[in-house]
């Protein structure tokens, strides 16, 4: 029976430091990606004599904040003793959905569908982080 258990924490062990790397490699492959969009921001905000400069500087600065977003939640992962916090989801849902309107904003029901999923995950991080859940 030890044997087995024994058999099953190494597997673990293995498995927790393969998704470690996993998520180091990808951190630094977002902090490239995190680079390049801050030269892509700078030369946005270079050219300031086109009317669409000021879309692609939104779009630019959400996008920003959705790669800092992913670096953030990995960076918490490992502080908060390996494991993802819901909240960290929940804001970069958020963020991603207000980059899609920001991006797609023709038809007035779509867009009319996007703000009621946003208020979605605003109501499920006020839930997620009520007192109320926290005393049970």
């Amino acid at each position: 029976m030890s044997e087995k258990s024994t058999t099953g924490q190494h597997i673990a062990c293995v498995l927790q430091w393969v998704l470690n790397a996993g998520l180091v490699i990808l951190a630094i492959i977002l902090v490239v990606f995190l680079g390049k969009e801050t030269i892509h921001l700078a030369n946005v905000l270079l050219n300031t004599g086109e009317q669409a400069s000021s879309y692609l500087l939104v779009e630019g600065i959400v996008i920003y904040f959705l790669y800092f977003e992913f670096i953030a939640l990995i960076v918490k992962y490992f502080q908060s003793g390996y494991h993802f916090p819901l909240r960290y989801f929940v804001y970069i849902g958020i963020t991603a959905i207000i980059r899609l309107i920001i991006v797609d904003h023709k038809n007035p029901f779509d867009t009319l569908c996007y703000s009621a999923a946003i208020l979605l995950l605003v109501v499920t991080l006020w839930l997620a982080n009520s007192n109320r859940l926290k005393r049970e």
